[in-house]
């Protein structure tokens, strides 16, 4: 299995890699006719002709070398290099003719590998095609049309080919990055839903305790309620943790104000609930229904109150809620990662989210949305 693996992670990063310079390299055969005719003492001034084949062999690796690499392919060095290559080209074509003439598809070669896409291949091309046709009719005549067609596919599939193997790789960099950034997504999404269902289930768990150890020596009966309370709590959060970890958990405004009212209460925290407008849509019901709990939670853990209100009031365009307790106020510091958490909720969907000081002393809450979502939320199915 490990075998496999590790010969699947090499496949991976071979075709990750791509082509490259050496893919190019074989075509320099082309360029055996013109070093046979210089050998066999055809040629006009042997050396003139062998140190621009040299020339010509060296500037060639040189830019298909530089050509797979884009910051480089990109530079003026490169394309210095390329207009090198052609004044060689040219006066060696011109300067010796016939088997030297095959020179040009190497340049075409270049050309493609360099300039690849957009509107400069072109007036690069043409240009190009027609001199050599020109270059080539002087020299060898109507027998040598090859040679020209052979240069204009040297550039055309050249480019094309490379230019398709590098948007492939673009697109599965992009397919990856898409791929990290849903996963990101998912870990924030998940991460948010526990910290409110368990900072909210665990406050309860842990004030319906110190109620059950002052009542259980002088009232167990109540002191049994309490637990069961604590029994109901605990399996309901199981419930809602397994929905999180699915991906849809649906929240009920009115079962989450019913929740918040209890939490309230067996804190020795007066609640008082109003709510009013007209019917609202699930998935805004549902976002309400973590800012009621984050804030029930903030006022059952941090406040010290003794009352605290909520009040859901809306038109037909917009819903408030706000959630005002009378206790010691806001802590110093920043808001904490739940309210952070909501802020970035409310505001995709369309909506606002503020805390702070109320006017009256303690701490107030207040969010606004849209009656209708503008966005699916994350971690709720749209309907």
């Amino acid at each position: 299995m490990r075998i496999r693996k590790r010969c699947g992670e090499r496949a991976r990063k071979r075709e990750d890699r791509g082509p490259s310079g050496l893919s190019l390299l074989p075509w320099l055969l082309m360029g055996l006719g013109a070093l046979s005719h210089l050998l066999g003492g055809q040629a006009p001034n042997p050396w003139i002709g062998a140190a621009g084949l040299l020339a010509f062999n060296t500037v060639y690796i040189a830019i298909v070398f530089r050509a797979f690499d884009r910051r480089r392919r990109e530079s003026p060095l490169t394309w210095g290099l390329l207009v090198t290559l052609g004044l060689l080209t040219f006066g060696l074509a011109i300067g010796y003719g016939r088997e030297w003439l095959l020179l040009f598809p190497l340049l075409g070669l270049g050309v493609g590998a360099v300039v690849r896409r957009g509107r400069l291949l072109p007036l690069i091309a043409f240009p190009l095609v027609v001199a050599v046709g020109a270059v080539t009719f002087w020299r060898d005549g109507w027998d040598s049309i090859g040679i020209v067609y052979g240069t204009f596919i040297s550039i055309m599939v050249t480019a094309a080919i490379l230019a398709l193997d590098e948007t492939v790789r673009e697109l599965r960099e992009t397919r990856e990055e898409l791929a990290r950034a849903a996963v990101e997504k998912e870990r924030l999404r998940f991460s948010r839903d526990l910290h409110d269902l368990l900072g909210h289930t665990l406050s309860v768990i842990v004030v319906k305790s110190e109620v059950v150890r002052r009542l259980a020596p002088r009232d167990l009966d109540a002191a049994l309620a309490q637990v069961a309370d604590i029994e109901s709590v605990g399996r309901q959060a199981l419930t809602e943790i397994r929905e999180a970890v699915t991906g849809y958990r649906e929240g009920s405004l009115a079962t989450e104000l019913d929740r918040a009212r209890d939490a309230l209460s067996t804190a020795g925290i007066e609640p008082v609930v109003r709510r009013s407008g007209p019917l609202l849509e699930p998935q805004t019901e549902a976002l309400l229904s973590w800012v009621v709990r984050e804030s029930a939670t903030n006022a059952v853990r941090h406040s010290g109150a003794s009352r605290c209100e909520i009040a859901l009031t809306g038109s037909a365009d917009r819903v408030r809620l706000t959630v005002t307790d009378n206790g010691r106020g806001p802590a110093d510091g920043p808001p904490g990662s739940g309210l952070r958490g909501l802020r970035e909720r409310v505001a995709a969907a369309g909506g606002t989210l503020d805390s702070g000081p109320a006017p009256r002393g303690g701490f107030r809450v207040t969010a606004e949305l849209p009656v209708e979502a503008s966005v699916p939320l994350e971690g709720y199915p749209a309907r």
